[in-house]
């Protein structure tokens, strides 16, 4: 008994998003003809293939996202992650990167250049995530950014005696009238500890009955034009500002454990034109400053030394920097545009040296400045681009006395070994803090108003109480 199988191929489409044709296949068996008609399955799978794309177009519009774009003097990286409505767990679904310009010592010197920027990095990140950006939460860096302590008393404004939210504003504002110049905008009050009718070392005193209440804070500012020079840059890129975090803090979002921060620890952003410092204990903001030196300075050294134009110095920086000195001095080779160079590799140390000498030298004197030289017991964390060079972690140990590490971002799902390195440690805690600041839903609902950046700037406990919130 023979069998031929006919295919027929219907000219009607079930959908135009799917492009598939339904088939009928006839079996001929002997003299019979079986056919087997399908045309019911037709109806039956346009209503599924519908229902899936109702249901995708559900879920997109109610998707909360959380996006962090850190904003370098060099390189402008974007993070964009996906929140888990069950868990809120945030995964990476989109990155990307692009070269920088119009920027000096971590600030804005020309608008467009920063703006042209974030637009490719958001470009290629949202290719890849399938999210359109509207706001994120930004990066803000330069010598600009400082911390200061302040103090404040109030009465107790309720009549039963408990401290209210209103009490606690009403304390930061005290706190902080005349403590920031008029040029300068309060990114962030962090209380360290509140005094109710003299009992002390008091966290969070809502809800607490006293008549007197003190605050023990440190404010983080930074001046009004940069400030508002980044978020310019930023809605020329057609992105809103969420929030303004200053580089070294996003950083320690990603890169801290709840026992650094206890015990006493310091992060150390080594960036491309700027090194950020920001110093913790008792699970607080104890410091933050900028040095105007990162690893630009090192290409320059290198271009100088050697004679050589910078785009081969930063070449012979990335492939061949080190601190370690170890083994014979040799010829290092470059190769670049078919061309290759030699030089000596005991010359190219020594230039190296000087600069992440300099370098170190800056930060020592900021850890004595906050008290803390030679006394963090938990060490340092060393993230930026700069943490990359060879022998970074035995350097920092000999030069600041105290234990010393590299610091990768952790905190987020997804796997990408673009982001798993020190350099992308700020724009992960930037979608951290994104993340716990509320996020973003798809820009198709509606329902993802962008918050304004001067009012995200005043808000009290923002950022640095999204950064500890993870560990409370």
């Amino acid at each position: 008994m023979a069998m031929t199988t006919i295919t027929i191929i219907s000219s009607t489409t079930v959908n135009p998003l799917v492009r598939m044709d339904f088939i009928l296949n006839c079996f001929i068996v002997g003299d019979c003809i079986i056919c087997v008609i399908v045309f019911a399955m037709r109806g039956i799978c346009y209503v599924a293939q519908n229902r899936d794309i109702i249901y995708t177009k559900h879920m997109q519009e109610h998707s909360r996202y959380a996006i962090g774009i850190d904003i370098g003097t060099t390189t402008v990286r974007c993070v964009v992650g996906h929140v888990d409505s069950d868990t809120g767990a945030t995964k990476v679904i989109g990155v990307g990167q692009a070269p920088n310009s119009g920027m000096r010592k971590g600030m804005v010197s020309n608008l467009t250049g920063p703006a042209a920027a974030i637009d490719a990095a958001l470009g290629e990140a949202e290719r890849v995530s399938g999210h359109q950006v509207d706001r994120a939460t930004l990066s803000i860096n330069g010598s600009h950014i400082v911390s200061t302590k302040a103090d404040g008393m109030i009465a107790v404004g309720t009549q039963d005696g408990g401290v209210s939210d209103d009490d606690i504003a009403r304390l930061e504002e005290v706190a902080t009238t005349g403590k920031v110049p008029p040029n300068r905008e309060i990114l962030e009050i962090v209380p360290h500890a509140y005094r109710l009718d003299g009992q002390d070392n008091i966290k969070d005193p809502v809800g607490m009955s006293g008549t007197r209440l003190e605050i023990h804070a440190n404010i983080v500012s930074g001046l009004v034009p940069h400030i508002a020079n980044v978020q310019k840059s930023s809605e020329m890129a057609k992105v809103d500002a969420a929030g303004i975090v200053p580089s070294v803090l996003a950083s320690a979002r990603a890169t801290l454990s709840e026992s650094q921060m206890e015990n006493g620890v310091a992060v150390i952003d080594l960036g491309g034109a700027t090194t950020g410092v920001a110093v913790f204990e008792e699970g607080d903001l104890q410091y933050v400053s900028v040095i105007p030196v990162g690893g630009i300075n090192v290409t320059n050294d290198i271009a100088i030394g050697l004679k050589i134009d910078p785009e081969l110095a930063d070449a012979v920086k990335l492939e061949h920097a080190r601190l370690d000195k170890e083994g014979a001095s040799e010829l290092v080779e470059v190769k670049q545009d078919g061309q290759t160079a030699s030089y000596d590799r005991s010359e190219l140390d020594e230039i190296v040296d000087m600069r992440y000498e300099q370098i170190f030298e800056a930060i020592n004197k900021e850890l004595k400045k906050a008290g803390r030289l030679g006394k963090l017991p938990s060490g340092v964390v060393l993230v930026g681009g700069g943490a990359n060079v060879r022998g970074i972690v035995e350097y920092a140990k000999q030069h600041l006395g105290v234990a010393a590490r590299v610091g990768k971002p952790a905190g987020y799902g997804g796997v990408s070994e673009q982001i798993e390195t020190p350099e992308y440690s700020a724009a992960i805690g930037l979608m951290l803090i994104d993340e716990q600041s509320g996020g973003a839903f798809s820009k198709n609902s509606g329902s993802g108003k962008s918050v304004q950046a001067s009012k995200a700037m005043k808000k009290a406990g923002g950022f640095i109480s999204s950064l500890l919130s993870k560990f409370r």
